[in-house]
């Protein structure tokens, strides 16, 4: 993708010219091998060969993987490490930081260098090899040359016994399991399963598709072969175009999550997790991943690509990169006719509820949200529920709102979509990154009018938001439908076989103000033995303002706190038809869900 003809640069000022010589890359390739699956180390061989040999090559492991924001440190996995010439004999070589090899090579031409990489960790940005299979993610098994990012390479996999390969690298012609490169961003960009996996292929607009899944469960994989068929008709429909030769899904059965690639997905789901409405649970995975063919791996938020492996890279655009992916989930699932439009509606309605239960709303900005990304959201803590909002779900709300907005100024001419488009044609296209400012902007322009109040409240600051304001453009509205008013300890439950532990505790509950602390075991109430049934019943049946005694374990130290008991009504949101909508409203919301008001 970024490619870099090796050479010379001239460089121009007003007094000289002078060249400036950039180091030319080596021929680069590597050899991943799993002789004995069951120690979990994925031994890897890479040969560098230079024209022109430098003193010194450095090697770097990257710290973290596209689409995953944390410093993972791969290199912590890395053992064995070995440097010698193409005689075999040794080089010497030295760590010079927590994730860079530097060796001497004597002037030799072509280096080769073994390394293992210990690999027990099955998640979607991590690698597993054991006696069943390998997943490997290049960003946490392949070094590459400092200052070649942009050099090709090619990677061949010796696999364990009779087990196939699947990656969405292209193969290299004439070569027995081996595949190219054109970069590393393309390299780092390539999952690769390994093992026994069932396969089935096809084709979606004239394109190759496939689906390789490991592991036995109760899926149904014609099913979802039929829906993700529907799920890629209705993404070509927004963009006009599928910008890949092929595409594979990667499924795994354990786990959970995915993670995009350019021309791949890895996906893990639970076994057992098709049944019912799991499985559009599953789809709604399946259309979040496809989906960044478009939203991050290509249009690209302003600092992710060409990518800094080695530290942080930070955005303040997650909430679009993420958070709008997670909004076409079901946007992508109705118009496929995968949910209903009730269905589409009810999640909603369930996302403004989590949304309003989280004190932390009014602490993180969106904005914030994705720019500290890289220290919070994969570190939260018991206090995460006061001081943070998901870029992921509350970026999937302001998304759907931002869709009403654009629907509504436009009456009903323009939506997200075009936005989406607007971005693909003239950032993508043109290989530019877009800002904060871009997405605004653009926004606007399909709007028609100014969204300056709406980016301020709801994207760079922390209001409370005004749902029927918005919604009531496309003719819907938000009903709170409380309840009647009763007691309660406000304390999030964790039951652990026989322990009641407190997991977290939201501001301004009777729990947090009167002393009771994340991870304090309660064992008793008012002296009964307690469990998390009986405790919630119990406290039903008391009045507000009553008084109960907790006897709790805090550092296996027994001992008693009184709490008097609070009162609240708590709300049961759902999104409906505006009442008495107009003729507008009625044109408008059909050419949002396809559907007529009711």
């Amino acid at each position: 993708m970024y490619q870099e003809t090796p050479g010379q640069r001239k460089k121009t000022n007003t007094k000289q010219t002078t060249v400036e010589t950039k180091p030319v890359p080596p021929q680069i390739s590597f050899t991943v091998s799993m002789p004995k699956p069951w120690t979990h180390l994925l031994e890897v061989e890479m040969r560098l060969n230079w024209a022109n040999a430098p003193a010194q090559a450095d090697l770097v492991m990257p710290v973290w993987t596209p689409g995953s924001y944390l410093i993972r440190e791969y290199a912590r996995h890395v053992e064995s490490f070995a440097a010698a010439d193409a005689g075999g004999n040794a080089l010497v070589w030295r760590k010079t930081t927590k994730n860079r090899w530097q060796i001497d090579t004597k002037g030799a031409r072509e280096i080769v260098v073994r390394y293992n990489v210990y690999s027990n960790e099955l998640t979607v940005r991590t690698n597993e090899l054991n006696d069943g299979h390998a997943f490997f993610t290049p960003a946490a098994l392949l070094m590459f040359p400092k200052d070649h990012l942009k050099a090709p390479s090619t990677v061949k996999v010796n696999p364990y016994q009779d087990w196939k390969i699947a990656t969405g690298l292209p193969k290299v012609a004439g070569s027995e399991n081996t595949f190219r490169a054109e970069n590393f961003d393309i390299l780092y960009d390539s999952p690769f399963e390994v093992g026994k996996f069932k396969e089935v292929s096809f084709t979606v607009q004239g394109k190759p598709h496939r689906f390789v899944v490991d592991g036995e469960g109760n899926y149904d994989l014609d099913r979802i072969v039929r829906d993700t068929t529907k799920i890629i008709e209705e993404s070509y429909k927004i963009f006009g175009e599928l910008p890949y030769d092929d595409y594979l899904f990667i499924l795994n059965l354990r786990g959970g999550g995915g993670l995009e690639h350019l021309n791949s997905t890895a996906l893990q789901w639970n076994r057992w997790g098709f049944t019912g409405t799991r499985h559009n649970d599953f789809m709604s995975l399946v259309v979040h991943e496809f989906f960044h063919v478009w939203n991050v791996k290509r249009l690209r938020p302003d600092t992710l690509g060409p990518f800094d492996y080695e530290n942080e890279n930070y955005t303040k655009l997650l909430w679009v990169a993420e958070g709008a992916t997670a909004y076409y989930e079901s946007v992508i699932l109705q118009r496929a006719g995968i949910i209903t439009v009730k269905e589409f509606l009810d999640g909603k309605a369930a996302q403004i509820q989590s949304l309003q239960e989280r004190p932390g709303r009014f602490e993180t900005s969106l904005e914030e949200a994705s720019f500290d990304a890289w220290i919070k959201y994969y570190r939260q803590d018991e206090n995460a529920i006061n001081n943070q909002v998901s870029y992921y779900d509350k970026g999937e709300l302001v998304s759907f709102l931002l869709d009403a907005e654009i629907r509504a100024g436009s009456k009903g001419t323009k939506s997200l979509d075009d936005v989406m488009r607007y971005l693909n044609e003239e950032f993508a296209k043109k290989n530019k990154n877009f800002t904060p400012e871009d997405y605004q902007k653009i926004s606007e322009t399909m709007a028609g009018k100014s969204l300056e109040d709406f980016f301020a409240k709801y994207v760079r600051g922390r209001a409370e938001i005004d749902y029927n304001a918005i919604l009531s453009g496309v003719g819907l509205q938000l009903k709170d439908n409380k309840g009647r008013e009763t007691t309660y300890l406000g304390a999030n439950l964790r039951q652990d076989g026989d322990r009641l532990t407190i997991a977290s505790l939201p501001k301004e509950t009777p729990a947090y103000e009167q002393g009771l602390n994340a991870n304090d075991q309660i064992v008793a109430v008012d002296g009964v033995r307690a469990n998390q049934t009986f405790l919630g019943n119990y406290i039903g049946e008391k009045k507000v303002g009553d008084k109960i005694r907790l006897t709790i374990f805090r550092f296996d130290q027994l001992r008693d706190i009184e709490i008097t008991l609070g009162g609240r009504a708590r709300s049961a949101y759902t999104v409906v038809a505006a009442d008495a909508p107009t003729d507008e409203q009625r044109m408008i919301y059909k050419t949002f869900l396809n559907a007529d008001l009711k």
